[in-house]
């Protein structure tokens, strides 16, 4: 197992090393935003587009060789000197040290909330198969995956927010920094986003728990332990469910990336939280090259890590796993 450990860890180099030599690429292909602006600027006061855009790259040291460039590169990426963010005026780093603990505060407990709730119902629903509480988890999964998030929280402001005056509209991010980000001021923002995601987040738990539950209570021994008397709780939790939890370790990291990336995206526009998934849309809009480069190698390193924590999970629930061919 600690000669797979070191392997999976060098692989895992390997990966992002590959992840950011692609990144480099796509940033020599594409044209410069910044190159661009400084081109227009002159030629709209009468200067040489042509020795403004010479000046801004070899200011910026885009005109030397590709070999030094990419060397640099990524010796900055190691050492995380990610550039400078021209829509932010300031580091790369210090926006996404300023950002993720407002993604962090909604994305850690929908984490906790949708696996826990969605192991549950799935657990629930194999036990109870074919019954109303079965058709009910599923119809609450579905309806969860089905409808969109940006219109899910629009009605879920609309009617909270303006018609009842529940909770508040926007988030507004002085609080956190005034009162706390523990603060029953902080946390009554939280319940919106928080439960658009953790709803969205449902089925795939709910769903995969359910198929792996009713396959291990397929099998002889889950039947021979209830032949013996063992009762529902222990067939269920020290039986099945044990089973069930290797490969429901599988799907951790698809929804940690979905949380972080995809959904926090359209979440955070939504209800203006100015955390990882506004600061990237925002930079998409401005053509922030160095900061959209970051909070794109974001979910690269969670998938890296993320599936390594995974295949280690794998083995620590089930020691059976050979891992000696791999």
């Amino acid at each position: 197992m600690k000669w797979y450990v070191v392997r999976r860890l060098g692989w895992a180099g390997v990966a992002s090393y590959l992840a950011l030599t692609a990144t480099f690429v796509l940033l020599v292909l594409s044209p410069n935003p910044g190159a661009m602006q400084a081109t227009m600027n002159c030629a709209a006061v009468g200067e040489d587009p042509e020795q403004c855009r010479e000046n801004f790259e070899e200011q910026h040291g885009l005109d030397r060789p590709v070999t030094e460039r990419y060397v640099t590169y990524m010796l900055n990426m190691a050492t995380l000197n990610w550039g400078w963010s021209h829509s932010r005026s300031q580091p790369v780093t210090a926006a996404i040290t300023e950002a993720w603990p407002y993604t962090a505060q909604y994305a850690i407990p929908t984490l906790i909330l949708s696996t826990a709730i969605g192991y549950g119902l799935g657990v629930y629903s194999s036990y109870r198969q074919h019954s109303l509480a079965d058709f009910g988890g599923a119809f609450v999964s579905f309806v969860g995956i089905s409808i969109p998030n940006f219109w899910f929280g629009l009605v879920l402001i609309l009617l909270l927010s303006v018609w009842l005056d529940l909770l508040p509209v926007y988030y507004e991010s002085l609080i956190p920094a005034r009162e706390g980000w523990l603060s029953p001021g902080n946390l009554r923002q939280l319940v919106l986003p928080t439960f658009v995601l953790t709803s969205s987040s449902l089925d795939l738990q709910m769903r995969y728990t359910r198929n792996q539950m009713l396959e291990g209570m397929n099998r002889a021994f889950v039947r021979v332990a209830k032949a013996k008397g063992a009762g529902d709780y222990r067939l269920l939790v020290w039986h099945v469910l044990r089973l069930a939890a290797v490969p429901l370790a599988t799907s951790f990291v698809g929804v940690l990336l979905s949380v972080f990336w995809a959904e926090a995206v359209i979440v955070e526009q939504i209800f203006s939280i100015p955390g990882i998934g506004l600061l990237s849309y925002q930079a998409i809009i401005q053509q922030d090259t160095p900061l959209i480069l970051a909070t794109t190698l974001i979910p690269v390193f969670l998938a890296v890590v993320g599936n390594l924590l995974e295949d280690l999970a794998q083995l620590w629930l089930d020691p059976r796993i050979d891992y000696g061919g791999r």
